[in-house]
């Protein structure tokens, strides 16, 4: 199997992050097309019946988020790139960040336009150095260019964007929180509704999508919905990157067609298990989702319907693929006491619950757990998650720390009869 390279088609060549190979390779064509020769609406179609689905980690279809903009409302409306990619085990954003940034500009162009926004932000990660300096001079070529500013390509559709530096914390990735940074404000979620459709960035109507999902903006409209909406299943269209890290042969960003089976993705593409390693199992989707066990990983596919079936989700696309050499117990443990940090404090069982699971988990690592112990973790986490809380933070850790303890449940006890043998 090889890779449908669309989003990563020149990533690797020489200069591919300038406007100058961008344009040499037809790009800013999809943009000139989305400001001259189409309307918001037709705009919005288009990515509706692509079948895009945001890139970042819920999966909501692209077009009607967008629809939920009322361009009747005399507020100004905002669009905003959630390039924060602060997920463990995500890298794939770095990727198109730091070699291909003016496809994301192009996307954010036409996303501008089919919501009727003149203004752009982009948020960005800031511990990605060359990220942030290849996105500020793609930024500026394009004004250089006139592709953003007043007046572009003499459409008479004026936007400006400007780029916005986080400051480290997971949760501004949640798209409220990231909103209240970009305010100055702490980086908290808000309660929704008011979801930003309605009330976002400074109370306005705001969009806020994903880098990877900009980027495949560009290439729906360049080449049609239909063309894109071929690939990939009925539900989960077109091509996704996934990072694949652990002891694989060769770990990396991979793009592929939605739908391809995950153990294609890991023997052929990444080629296989390292150094003759058994596979235990695989987090499909980034740390906050549920992981497959290797069994499972054998009739999962990589698409959102077959995530969902086998309960657990594609996320951020990060493939965290993990051999019998990981500890289970300790991976789990350091995945809680990142989620404890990173609680921003705001809601009760996530400030509380995090840490608990944390520290128990510490426990039972540390073989002075106890059965109780364990059992004390599965019941915090039914309190934890199904909206008890502001934001997803506390489903994430429940995500990360539950289904581990019960398809690895006698990987944890054995810690707990290590622990009972010592006594004795």
């Amino acid at each position: 199997m090889t890779e449908t390279k669309i989003l990563t088609k020149y990533r690797g060549e020489k200069d591919s992050h300038t406007i100058a190979h961008y344009k040499s390779k037809g790009g800013y064509e999809a943009a000139k097309k989305a400001l001259t020769s189409m309307t918001s609406d037709q705009l919005i179609d288009e990515i509706k019946k692509s079948g895009l689905r945001g890139r970042g980690g819920a999966g909501f279809p692209t077009g009607m988020k967008w629809s939920f903009i009322d361009k009747k409302n005399p507020k100004p409306k905002y669009l905003v790139c959630n390039a924060d990619e602060g997920e463990p085990g995500t890298f794939k954003d770095r990727i198109l960040l730091e070699e291909l940034p003016h496809q994301m500009v192009e996307g954010m162009i036409i996303a501008a336009k089919a919501i009727d926004a003149h203004h752009a932000y982009i948020y960005i990660r800031g511990e990605y150095t060359l990220s942030i300096e290849r996105v500020q001079a793609a930024v500026d070529e394009a004004y250089a260019a006139g592709l953003l500013g007043k007046n572009i390509l003499g459409s008479g559709y004026d936007l400006e964007m400007a780029l916005y530096q986080g400051a480290g914390a997971y949760i501004c990735g949640e798209e409220t929180a990231l909103i209240n940074s970009l305010e100055g404000r702490r980086g908290h979620p808000r309660l929704k509704p008011p979801f930003p459709a309605v009330a976002g960035l400074y109370g306005c109507p705001t969009v806020v999508n994903n880098v990877e999902t900009f980027s495949a903006v560009t290439h729906i409209i360049q080449n049609g919905s239909e063309w894109y909406a071929k690939m990939g299943t009925a539900k989960s269209t077109g091509t996704r990157l996934f990072s694949v890290s652990g002891p694989v042969k060769k770990p990396g960003v991979y793009e592929i067609t939605l739908g391809t089976p995950l153990m294609v993705l890991i023997n052929e593409l990444c080629g296989g298990m390292k150094d003759g390693k058994t596979l235990r199992g695989i987090i499909p989707g980034g740390s906050s989702v549920p992981i497959l066990t290797a069994k499972e990983c054998e009739t999962a596919n990589m698409d959102f319907e077959s995530m969902a079936d086998h309960k657990t989700m594609l996320g951020s696309g990060a493939v965290i693929v993990l051999s019998e050499d990981n500890d289970i117990v300790e991976s789990t443990f350091r995945l809680a006491e990142f989620y404890a940090h990173e609680s921003c404090g705001q809601c009760t069982p996530c400030r509380e619950g995090t840490h608990w699971v944390a520290g128990l988990l510490h426990k039972i690592k540390d073989g002075h757990g106890s059965q109780k112990d364990l059992d004390l973790i599965l019941s915090l986490t039914v309190n934890m998650e199904g909206g008890t809380t502001i934001c997803p933070l506390a489903d994430a850790c429940v995500g990360a720390v539950r289904p581990t303890i019960q398809k690895f449940r006698s990987e944890f006890e054995s810690r707990l009869q290590k622990e009972n043998k010592h006594v004795a």
